[in-house]
């Protein structure tokens, strides 16, 4: 399978986290711990530290840019993010980490319908944007 590449980053091989829920990564994710800290979400109290996390939509706020870019400066953000839609606050956070010197994730977009068949599945994610399982 073949996702659309956002933002370049490192290839991925790592367990897929599904989000069954949106996420808002600010009050969201803690950048302390990479735990999803909302109490509302369906897995709240889970981490999202070097997974592929697969976001089914996020919910806005300007300051998301800032707590990827903790996570990532941190060393616990994502393994890859595969977005149903693109983010641009979100991605920002991305490239910022890119420019500050950080090895980041990579962020890919595909269809939210493809995320259930990747639960439970370790991911590789290749640079191309490919998407295997095993």
């Amino acid at each position: 399978m073949k996702a659309e590449v956002l933002v370049a980053g490192q290839p991925a091989e790592a367990p897929a986290l599904v989000l069954t829920a949106p996420i808002s990564f600010w009050g969201g994710v803690n950048p302390k711990t990479g735990l999803i800290a909302d109490v509302r979400h369906p897995q709240h109290g889970v981490s999202i530290s070097g997974k592929v996390l697969c976001v089914p939509g996020t919910i806005g706020s300007s300051s998301a840019a800032a707590v990827l870019l903790e996570l990532v400066s941190a060393g616990l953000a994502p393994a890859a993010l595969i977005l149903h839609e693109p983010d641009a606050i979100l991605l920002l956070g991305l490239i910022v980490a890119q420019e500050m010197g950080h090895v980041t994730p990579m962020a890919l977009r595909l269809d939210r319908a493809e995320f259930a068949g990747f639960a439970g599945k370790n991911l590789a994610v290749g640079a191309n944007g490919s998407i295997t399982w095993g």
